[in-house]
């Protein structure tokens, strides 16, 4: 790829340059193992800044499975007054689980005895399913500009 058609701002900022060389910058958070294989575990720009604490949502979301009450998970961003960004999880329950006692406080108060005080999902929200695509893939966009629109009607 050279660039993105007649959007010359756009391809300076997709590029990096080194040693001579020019890499296009994907946004793909990667890691590697100790034989050498990559896995892409999230998108920079899914990336919630809470309070500073860089919060990965893919992180959250293989937390939030472990509990036997989720089935599926989606952790966004959303406007905090006082941290400028806070996680929001929205959850499908399990069949078995749905009209029983578990509240969203319940989910929290789970949460934030299992990971770090800045990354525990401060809202969760029930849904009885999360958007996804064609083969199935979550589309967190979708949540994430709901989010966004609800905040500009309100706000």
């Amino acid at each position: 790829m050279k660039g993105y058609w007649q959007r010359p701002k756009e391809t300076e900022a997709a590029f990096i340059e080194r040693d001579g060389k020019r890499f296009l910058r994907t946004g793909d958070m990667e890691m590697y193992d100790e034989e050498g294989y990559f896995f892409i575990v999230d998108r920079l720009k899914r990336m919630i800044n809470a309070g500073g604490f860089k919060v990965w949502p893919s992180e959250v979301e293989s937390t939030l499975y472990k509990h036997p009450a989720i089935q599926e998970a989606c952790v966004i961003g959303v406007p905090d007054p006082r941290r400028g960004e806070t996680t929001k999880a929205f959850v499908v329950l399990r069949e078995e689980e749905r009209g029983k006692e578990v509240t969203p406080e319940e989910i929290i108060e789970w949460a934030k005895a299992q990971m770090a005080a800045y990354k525990y999902p401060r809202i969760v929200e029930f849904t009885n399913a999360l958007p996804k695509s064609g083969t199935g893939k979550i589309l967190w966009r979708e949540l994430q500009e709901q989010e966004q629109q609800k905040g500009a009607r309100t706000g």
